[in-house]
């Protein structure tokens, strides 16, 4: 098995689809606290790709398309398999309970209520409009 070099790095930034990614992306910026750094439009309104961020973490994120792409036919969206998810995103934030409280005031629904963790750290779950399962805490394993 191979190794990375020393001088390389990883980053790892989680890519989601929405089937109305303008409203997804509006709603991710008010509900969790995300900032567009870049948005491209297709010509009918959809998003081809979008970068959000979060102090130092990104999101990527488009339009789940009418013509099914090689990648994107890798993918389900929550409602194609009964509302379950097979990954969530874990974001690592300062104040977990302000996180909640936008969330919740953006409609976003509560899975796993704000507490804290046996493991250290303060947080809770929930899913955003579109079924996605999200995690927020204040727990930082580095």
């Amino acid at each position: 098995m191979s190794t990375p070099g020393k001088n390389t790095k990883a980053i790892i930034i989680p890519c989601l689809r929405y089937r109305n990614a303008p409203a997804a992306i509006s709603w991710l910026c008010s509900a969790f606290g995300f900032e567009k750094q870049a948005v491209y439009q297709n010509d009918d309104g959809t998003i081809a790709h979008a970068q959000l961020t979060l102090d130092h973490g990104m999101i990527m994120l488009g339009s789940v398309p009418e013509k099914e792409t090689e990648w994107g036919g890798l993918i389900k969206q929550p409602d194609e398999i009964g509302g379950k998810e097979t990954q969530s995103p874990y974001v690592i934030v300062a104040d977990a309970d302000v996180i909640y409280n936008q969330a919740k005031a953006a409609g976003a629904k509560i899975v796993v209520g704000i507490k804290d963790e046996d493991y250290g750290g303060r947080g809770f779950s929930c899913y955003d409009l579109e079924g996605h399962l999200w995690s927020f805490g204040t727990y930082d394993p580095w």
